[in-house]
């Protein structure tokens, strides 16, 4: 089961690939280029790990708060790979984890389930 972390609301694009053997993880620059160009830098961040949307179980993406764009344009391409592919996706804030100390992204599946985040949720948080 492969599960797929975006995060765009930050300083930095944050993509992490979580399977049973590896964690794979890059980050690239924030800027409105790569907001438009989402879905193939995900796509060429899992070519690189020899993976593709098929592989991906369930999706885990910031609904911020943050950038309003990054949210915005991560929020779509998600929705876009669920209608494709009928993939899960969780939409996580990290004050969601406010009660946990030193929150890492590998954590982000297991604290989402713990909190009871609900699938296919979209609430965007624009301010911060």
């Amino acid at each position: 089961m492969e599960k797929l972390i975006i995060d765009v609301a930050n300083e930095k694009i944050f993509l992490m690939l979580i399977n049973e053997d590896n964690i794979h993880k890059v980050e690239l620059e924030n800027s409105k280029i790569n907001y438009e160009r989402l879905s193939i830098l995900i796509n060429e961040f899992l070519e690189k790990h020899k993976k593709n949307l098929n592989n991906i179980s369930q999706i885990y993406v910031n609904r911020g708060p943050g950038s309003f764009a990054g949210i915005r344009n991560s929020l779509s391409t998600v929705k876009a790979i669920n209608l494709v592919n009928n993939t899960d996706y969780f939409c996580f804030s990290f004050n969601d984890f406010k009660n946990e100390n030193d929150v890492k992204y590998e954590n982000i599946p297991d604290l989402c389930k713990k909190y009871k985040i609900k699938k296919n949720l979209i609430n965007p948080d624009y301010s911060g």
